[in-house]
């Protein structure tokens, strides 16, 4: 699997590890199937959300392996 970077898309992580949900949704993204969320990146979200952008992304390549 490529690795996750804070400019990959939501939806595309989704969709190669679906089992990454749950940490999207520990952070307070509890709309992962809407069009917005599943289009904006792991840094817009983290930025919407207040969460370390470097902390989530080493959370979700871990999950992901």
């Amino acid at each position: 699997m490529a690795q996750i970077t804070k400019d990959t898309i939501i939806g595309d992580i989704l969709d190669i590890a679906p089992d990454t949900a749950p940490i999207f949704l520990s952070i307070g993204m509890h709309c992962l199937g809407c069009p917005s969320s599943r289009g904006e990146t792991v840094e817009q979200a983290c930025m919407v959300h207040g969460v370390d952008v470097d902390e989530l992304v080493s959370r979700l390549n871990a999950a992901a392996k």
